[in-house]
């Protein structure tokens, strides 16, 4: 399994027009400056969603095909957006409830684009991928530390209330952003070798996961990372590879450690931490505090089948329920939720067992990767809503498309197998 390696061109068949190839080399051109401007949306409209629409049209244009079994999650997205309609004629007079709908629209289109970007595992893009998202984690990462350390004029737009945001509106949103990209080149590490450029990028991607003092992103990374290290070291058939596995996960921890003893040695660093390292904040508790907003959401979801329409909980009790499996049936009523519930499980299922098959692929570290940051993030979603986060439909595409080329490859070789003369 060597995902730090520089992916084949994939070879082009004679018989393909210039026009063909054309359309395709677009497309992966468009798909790199699609991800590595997508750390880059604190503001609206963000340069990623516009360069987003032109990647939709650069796949039509090279003929990107849809696999059949990816219908499932074409068809669950849509129950989902039907949900969200049908709710949002309650309050379908207001601006901001129409452009929140809208939002939902384009991510359930971006990630059943990535799903079909991703389901032929094609290394060309895969390799792109790679290196775009790190391109984009570097770029969020280093207007953190700018704003932070306020190294350069301007560095004001990178704090939300003394935490970095960096390139995004919420430290919420940036420091799960960069799990994705760190799992990857953790998993290189691990399956390659310490290189030292990629463990630089490494500690320079973990300063800023800390640095957005985001509870929910650290609890996100450990999960995350556990589930990659323990897939890696299930999959892997040779001992001495699962003994190498090991040891580099201590020495992770390590470097893990040192990177945040180094950063709480700055007292500004620290002192943030304190703040932020309680286990309960003051709007956690209280009357109006997520706990007990989160009863109310109960009695709400209950009380309104159809769902309360977009921000009309908020409106209603003064604050948001921070909980992405009750937001999904309190803005996109019961039959939303229940869609959104259902893809939530049954992602999980399907790249479970793509992911931890024993019979490795080329592009195995990639969907452990991606499932790996999936499972955290699912789980972060119980105390933050995340269902208009754009890096999570992306995961939530490549885990399919991923999964699809897994199952395909199994088809083929069993039809091999059962082709070979008795």
């Amino acid at each position: 399994m060597d995902l730090g390696s520089r992916a084949m061109p994939l070879a082009i068949d004679a018989t393909v027009g210039g026009s063909a190839v054309l359309a395709e080399r677009l497309l992966n051109f468009v798909l790199f400056i699609a991800v590595a401007s997508s750390s880059i949306v604190f503001i609206e409209p963000a340069p990623h969603d516009l360069v987003m629409f032109v990647l939709l049209v650069a796949c039509v244009a090279a003929r990107l095909p849809l696999d059949r079994k990816l219908v499932p999650l074409l068809l669950l997205l849509g129950t989902w957006l039907v949900g969200g309609l049908l709710s949002l004629a309650q309050v379908g007079d207001q601006p901001k409830a129409i452009a929140y709908m809208g939002i939902s629209a384009y991510l359930a289109t971006a990630g059943a684009m990535f799903a079909c970007l991703f389901s032929d595992a094609n290394p060309a893009r895969l390799s792109i991928l790679r290196r775009a998202y790190i391109v984009a984690a570097l770029i969020a990462t280093a207007a953190g530390f700018i704003g932070f350390f306020r190294l350069l004029p301007g560095w004001q737009m990178f704090l939300l209330n003394d935490r970095v945001s960096a390139t995004f509106k919420d430290p919420n949103v940036y420091g799960p952003f960069l799990i994705f990209p760190l799992l990857l080149l953790i998993i290189s590490l691990f399956t390659r070798g310490v290189r030292l450029l990629q463990l630089a990028t490494v500690i320079a991607l973990l300063g800023g996961l800390f640095m957005s003092f985001s509870r929910g992103a650290w609890m996100h990374f450990v999960v995350s990372a556990f589930v990659a290290t323990a897939m890696l070291f299930v999959v892997t058939p040779e001992p001495r590879m699962r003994m190498r596995i090991v040891l580099l996960s201590i020495a992770s921890i390590v470097v893990v450690s040192l990177v945040v003893l180094a950063l709480l040695s700055i007292e500004s660093v620290r002192d943030v931490f304190l703040i932020r390292a309680q286990l309960l904040q003051s709007y956690d508790v209280g009357p109006g505090g997520r706990f007990g907003l989160q009863e109310l959401a109960l009695d709400a979801i209950l009380e309104h089948p159809n769902g309360m329409g977009p921000e009309a909980f908020s409106l209603a009790y003064g604050g948001q329920q921070h909980d992405v499996y009750m937001e999904g049936f309190l803005v996109y009523g019961w039959l939303g939720g229940a869609a959104y519930l259902t893809l939530i499980v049954v992602t999980l299922l399907l790249g479970l067992r793509c992911a931890s098959k024993c019979k490795p692929t080329a592009w195995q570290p990639y969907l452990i990767a991606a499932f790996a940051t999936y499972v955290g993030e699912i789980g972060e979603g119980t105390i933050i809503d995340s269902d208009h986060w754009r890096h999570f439909f992306l995961v939530v595409g490549m885990v399919w498309g991923l999964s699809i080329a897994t199952l395909n490859d199994q088809r083929r070789q069993f039809a091999a197998t059962n082709a070979r003369p008795g």
